[in-house]
């Protein structure tokens, strides 16, 4: 059938109860009788626990009782959800606190109050005492002490192919780079919440604002409390925002999770600014020390990359995720003959790290797009010239990296490279603007990066559906909302599929009730893996439906179709039915399962144009344009938006955004104040082109990711842009570039003359 819903831009179906206030986020939960949980925090960065004394915070009236490491010993650390190494493992987390604390904000002490407010109050009552140890708070000196015989660095990446020494020995020029990207995280409108309860009744603990993995939490939740899988079950509720930092698996869910078993009792948490910038997971700090072999045209021999990755004091759910990432994806859009990376994955006394939006993709891509401009520079030839040298050919797809992430091959499936180059600087190119506004004294300057996406990461996914008795369809899903529009998205697919109109499609997600598996939101991996499995689940339910119309129309169910809801013969004679009716005769249910152990690789070029105050060093974004190949588009909006918000999370991460430590390993951004974000004011205009040249072999739609092409190559462009507004090739080696960085770089280099 012509597609009717895909490909277009269909209103989101999930807005409605937003947009008149009948949001129900984490916060709007409550139970009558239930008590308040809150977390006692290390004010101490590193050092040996002595004591904690909560007899203070008991004697406060409406405290229930006050929990430090002894009364939750039994619980086992926080396991892995990806990328878990054995030689990990002793670097996990438990809940509370165990003979030492290892960050600032590190929980040593669980509250339990008949008033939010009573538990914040006998929460400042509890007194830490502890031998303060050495801190560490840089990933690239020496391993520090762990304990047992352990050191800070937890692992060792090694990934590579190719003689990489015999590049470097014919190569006509070497550069050599040292980058470093700041630590900063999602700071979702939402702060992290979660409402436990135990039902004596069924014998069940549920948990309310589960996010992101439901079915992975509900899983480690039930090992760690030693229930039954049926007997943990978790409510997806509303999410204001993700990024990658909500939903995983946090020491404060286990407590609310276990105190409810223990106490019979509701327990709500739910966090504050202050506790989300100090305990939730950091992300992408990285130092790489950078080279490459290049022949005398500027096409690159071999890569050899060495990277320190600051996890903080332990390694949370995502364990080697990021740097693992960073490793495998850093040559990107290009070809690379002969590749050798080593990652130092080490531990400091800083908050804890996981993902955020493009996590190793972010911060590779910057690494890698800075060389390509030395590499030009070098040369002598513009920025985009040296890329179209490198990038790998259409022709050559599917291109075997020779590398593995995430437990799979990286195989880029499909892919027009040049093309989308080409096209992007063709729509977006401003370069006689800029020329001409030089002329003028402006340090203004354009910038651009490429940079290859991965997205749709399985394994599988299971999507099942009905209808009823009013044509009404509901869809049931593993998967979770984080904002991207699920709910639409898996409508418009099915909508298609069965013809019928999208807004009859109710998707249900996020509640491990209603369908025993799930893979959740995470890595772009919706639209691909759910709304193939919901493609094949609607398919399925319209084979029936045509099977049972069939028998009932006295013909065979080839010769009938779907449109609109009702069912007709296709040469337009006969009689009609509609779907409703059928489902009133025959119940007509649909499954969908799709497995799949590869990813899909959408790919994208950002151009920034940049405005620098050479007085002040202070840097305006002017214009951010991306161009994006999506393989196939099933709501552009959703794709435009998704893009947008991921802009101005790039650009926050290339200004503004820094959590800073002082030399005490205390944390000096713990609010808004301290904490830079862009605002409306610092996201500039951003112009989008999607297009669909290179739609994915692997499933039947041709669907890649959207989720993190909007700030996978920010940082990268921004740098570049900087560097030519002010005439200095190479100067930005470090991001988040404040206006005092901008201004070291000017007085240290010779500004270029724009009179």
């Amino acid at each position: 059938m012509t597609a009717k819903f895909i490909g277009r831009s269909v209103p989101r179906l999930e807005d409605r109860p937003l947009l008149t206030g009948r949001g129900r986020f984490a916060a709007d939960i409550s139970f009558p009788g239930q008590w308040h949980m809150r977390i006692a925090r290390s004010p101490v960065a590193h050092g040996k626990i002595r004591n904690v004394d909560v007899s203070k915070a008991k004697a406060v009236p409406g405290v229930y009782a006050v929990w430090t490491f002894a009364d939750v010993a039994e619980l086992p650390p926080i396991g892995f959800r990806l990328t878990g190494l054995v030689e990990l493992e002793p670097y996990r987390q438990f809940v509370l606190a165990r003979e030492r604390v290892r960050y600032v904000g590190e929980p040593i002490a669980a509250i339990f109050a008949s008033d939010p407010y009573i538990a914040e109050d006998a929460a400042d009552l509890i007194e830490l005492d502890a031998e303060h140890l050495p801190v560490t708070l840089s990933a690239s000196e020496d391993p520090g002490f762990f304990e047992d015989n352990r050191s800070t660095e937890a692992t060792v990446i090694r990934k590579g192919y190719g003689d990489v020494d015999a590049a470097f020995k014919a190569a006509n020029s070497v550069l050599s780079l040292d980058l470093s990207i700041g630590r900063h995280s999602g700071v979702p409108l939402e702060t992290r919440g979660v409402i436990a309860r135990y039902d004596d009744k069924s014998d069940i603990l549920e948990m309310y604002g589960a996010a992101k993995v439901p079915h992975w939490n509900r899983d480690t939740l039930a090992r760690m409390l030693g229930r039954k899988t049926g007997g943990v079950q978790l409510f997806e509720g509303h999410v204001g925002g993700g990024f990658g930092i909500r939903g995983e698996l946090y020491p404060e869910d286990v407590l609310a999770c276990y105190a409810a078993l223990k106490f019979r009792k509701a327990v709500k948490w739910i966090e504050d600014r202050r506790e989300h910038l100090i305990a939730a997971n950091h992300s992408r700090q990285q130092r790489h020390q950078i080279r490459a072999a290049i022949d005398v045209e500027g096409r690159i021999l071999g890569i050899e990359d060495t990277f320190f990755h600051d996890n903080g004091a332990y390694m949370r759910t995502h364990a080697a995720t990021v740097p693992d990432l960073a490793a495998a994806m850093l040559p990107g859009p290009y070809r690379v003959p002969a590749y050798r990376v080593t990652g130092h994955i080490r531990l400091t006394n800083k908050t804890p790290c996981g993902t955020y939006r493009a996590p190793g993709r972010y911060e590779s891509t910057f690494v890698r797009e800075r060389l390509m401009d030395a590499i030009a520079a070098k040369i002598g030839v513009a920025p985009l010239e040296i890329r179209r040298r490198n990038l790998i050919a259409r022709q050559a797809m599917p291109y075997d990296l020779k590398l593995d992430t995430l437990g799979t091959r990286i195989i880029y499936d499909s892919g027009d490279y040049a093309k989308l180059v080409e096209t992007a600087e063709r729509k977006f190119g401003a370069r006689d603007e800029i020329m001409q506004r030089r002329k003028k004294g402006e340090h203004v300057g354009i910038g651009s990066a490429l940079f290859v996406e991965k997205s749709g990461l399985g394994p599988s996914d299971l999507v099942r559906i009905s209808l009823d008795a009013a044509g009404e369809i509901e869809v049931v899903t593993g998967s979770a909302s984080v904002g991207q529009g699920i709910e639409t998205v898996v409508a418009q697919i099915c909508a298609d599929t069965l013809g019928v109109d999208y807004a009859r499609v109710r998707v249900i997600h996020g509640q491990t009730d209603r369908i025993e598996q799930g893979g959740g939101a995470y890595a772009s991996r919706v639209t691909v893996m759910t709304g193939e499995a919901a493609r094949r689940a609607a398919e399925d339910l319209r084979n029936k439906a045509l099977t049972a119309a069939a028998a009932l129309m006295q013909t065979t169910a080839d010769k009938l179709q779907i449109a609109e809801g009702t069912i007709s013969a296709k040469s337009g004679a006969g009689p009609t039915m509609t779907l409703a009716a059928l489902a009133k005769t025959y119940p007509l249910t649909g499954e969908g399962f799709f497995e799949y152990k590869h990813m899909v690789y959408p790919y994208g070029v950002h151009i920034a144009q940049v405005r620098v105050d050479a007085r002040t060093g202070g840097v305006t974004v002017e214009k951010f344009s991306v161009a994006y190949d999506i393989g196939r588009a099933v709501n552009p909006m959703l794709i435009e938006g998704q893009i947008a918000g991921g802009v101005a999370q790039g650009v926050g991460g290339a200004l503004f955004e820094d959590f800073v430590y002082d030399a005490n390993g205390e944390p000096l951004s713990v609010t808004f104040a301290d904490y830079l974000m862009p605002t409306a004011r610092e996201v500039p205009e951003i112009g989008i082109l999607i297009t669909e040249d290179a739609p994915s072999p692997l499933n039947a739609l041709g669907l890649k990711g959207a989720g993190e092409g909007g700030v996978n190559a920010a940082g990268a462009a921004i740098a570049a842009a900087i560097d030519d507004a002010i005439g200095i090739p190479g100067a930005v080696t470090e991001l988040p570039v404040s206006p005092k960085r901008v201004k070291a770089l000017i007085l240290d280099g010779t500004i270029a003359d724009r009179d």
